[in-house]
């Protein structure tokens, strides 16, 4: 168990004790334990107890009758309370230290049920906390691998409270771009995920991989306190608000991000007043940041991907497109869509982005679009040169037009509409207050049609409604021969990719990139022939199978 915080005992009356309030229940005096719960959970639910005539008090003392707590075990207030009053006891009268015993020990439902009802509800078997069997050390002998790529991790899993904490401080070090603490919390985070149960003790994780000591004290934190100090003020602090409201901005980095910060620049719409020279791409940013901020769901997704179908078969008949991505993974939202393309026919997928561009826009679907060749010479790389974490495949990166209905409402698919609610205001993010000032406005001309749009605090907002929303879509083409490393590469995540090309360096002696997998034992021929994994157009034709071929070259 981890170790619990001792609080000085106060038996005397405090500032805040009964004799300084009226109080609807005499008898009735209840200790709120903020352990688990959080300061300002505790605050708030103090304020409605005694607005409701409860006699709360804030700091334990011997008048106490009830302690009321909220994910705790019997047992773990208990230990709690005896470190408190010191291990004393008493057979009753004031004054004297109460025993553990000797007051109620509830779980926040009964204080809930009591506010809704006005008065002290009576006490059930339902409210008094129950015990919980001791976690033991079972994790500890779990086996678990050192590296991310080689453990199962799924969407859904039993210690989201500490991931999402990791998560937060590992956002706040690569906005910051120190790229080392970040991919540390990372892997913390992928580590509690892949445990087969909830992580309720700090002794559960010893002997474990992937956790440094900072990320073990945030855990321990949060398992004791239920919130993290340095968590809660990194998520108060004006640094990392705006460098998330800045970087949320298409084609907005972290280093352009700072560089603003330190210009006094911290939302959208300080940008937009700035006047600052900005390129195509961050005006497109700019232009659509609330649509592009917004979750894009499966359903859009898989309408994108019938209207790419549909532009890819018209140039190129016979070629294959995948949906990639966090959707890929079985995640039913994301940020952006991505799309690998592909051909059977090794060299006929050459040249295919700008006809599937050129299509798109005939058609009115891009706002935006930037399109890059095909850089990757395999001639000229070799295993000597490390895989760049930006693959070199002929892509466009995109803001698509997707249509709705002429209420904005439904997304048109071929297996018939699917519910779409935007969410486009005219107030400002942080205080959530109208804006006071006239609202100057833009003409966008997108295909045959044109819309007034009003700038709102750096936020797009149409005079009307419209029958489209943006959403970042990105095209990649890859050769066939490259195809599963492709598909391996953006499936993703950035973390188990990284994971996955250590593991096969550090454990297979290999080299493995989004175009190839590379030998470095027979390095004395790779400068000739970079003898590269190669199958058979057979081997790897069905999309799904790349999971196979990983795991035939032993990599989980």
């Amino acid at each position: 168990m981890v170790p619990l915080k001792r609080r000085k005992v106060n038996c005397s009356v405090t500032s805040d004790s009964s004799g300084d309030r009226t109080s609807k229940f005499p008898g009735v005096v209840i200790y709120l334990l903020e352990r688990k719960m959080g300061a300002s959970r505790r605050a708030f639910l103090t304020r409605l107890g005694r607005g409701k005539g409860f006699n709360i008090e804030y700091s334990l003392s011997c008048s106490i009758t009830h302690i009321v707590s909220e994910n705790n075990s019997g047992e773990e207030v208990r230990t709690w309370l005896d470190l408190q009053t010191g291990g004393q006891g008493r057979e009753g009268g004031e004054g004297r230290t109460a025993r553990p015993g000797s007051v109620h020990l509830l779980d926040i439902v009964w204080y809930t049920e009591s506010m809704h009802a006005g008065i002290p509800v009576i006490i059930l078997d339902r409210h008094r906390l129950q015990e919980r069997e001791k976690p033991g050390l079972e994790l500890a002998v779990v086996s678990v691998p050192s590296y991310a790529c080689q453990r199962h991790t799924p969407l859904l899993h039993h210690n989201i409270t500490l991931t999402d904490a990791l998560s937060i401080l590992a956002e706040n070090a690569e906005l910051g771009e120190n790229e080392g603490r970040g991919v540390a919390f990372r892997r913390a985070a992928a580590l509690l995920k892949s445990l087969p149960q909830e992580v309720r003790g700090a002794e559960q994780l010893r002997g474990l991989p992937c956790l440094g000591e900072h990320s073990l004290r945030v855990i321990k934190e949060v398992l004791e306190d239920g919130v993290s100090h340095e968590v809660e003020t990194t998520t108060h602090s004006e640094q990392f608000k705006a460098m998330k409201a800045l970087t949320g901005i298409f084609g907005v980095g972290a280093k352009t991000a700072d560089r603003w910060f330190k210009e006094g620049i911290h939302t959208p719409s300080d940008l937009q007043r700035s006047g600052h020279t900005l390129n195509r791409a961050q005006r497109a940013g700019l232009q659509y940041y609330d649509e592009l901020n917004l979750p894009v769901t499966k359903s859009e997704a898989v309408a994108i991907g019938q209207i790419v179908e549909r532009a890819v078969h018209a140039v190129l008949p016979g070629a294959e497109i995948t949906l990639i991505g966090g959707f890929r993974r079985g995640k039913q939202t994301g940020h952006d869509v991505d799309f690998l393309i592909t051909h059977p026919d090794e060299g006929r997928e050459e040249g295919l982005m700008p006809k599937v561009v050129s299509w798109l826009e005939a058609q009115g679907f891009l706002l935006y679009q930037k399109t890059t060749g095909n850089s990757y010479l395999e001639s000229k790389e070799g295993p000597a040169r490390p895989a760049s974490n930006m693959d070199r495949f002929e892509r466009c990166f995109s803001i698509f037009r997707l249509s709705t209905d002429n209420e904005g409402r439904e997304i048109q698919t071929g297996n018939g509409p699917q519910t779409y609610s935007p969410t486009l205001t005219n107030t400002d993010p942080h205080t959530h207050s109208e804006s006071p000032h006239p609202l100057p406005q833009t003409l966008v001309v997108v295909g045959d049609h044109a819309q007034k749009v009003s700038w709102v605090l750096g936020h797009s907002q149409c005079s009307g409604p419209r029958s489209w929303r943006a959403v970042r879509v990105d095209l990649v083409v890859s050769p066939y021969s490259q195809f599963p490393f492709a598909l391996l590469g953006w499936t993703g995540s950035k973390l188990f990719e990284r994971e996955l090309r250590r593991w096969a360096v550090h454990e297979k002696a290999m080299t493995l990139s989004s175009h190839a997998l590379y030998d470095r034992k027979r390095v004395h021929t790779l400068s000739q022939t970079h003898t590269r994994f190669q199958y058979s157009s057979g081997s790897f034709l069905t999309n799904n199978r790349y999971v196979e071929w990983v795991r035939g070259l032993g990599f989980v």
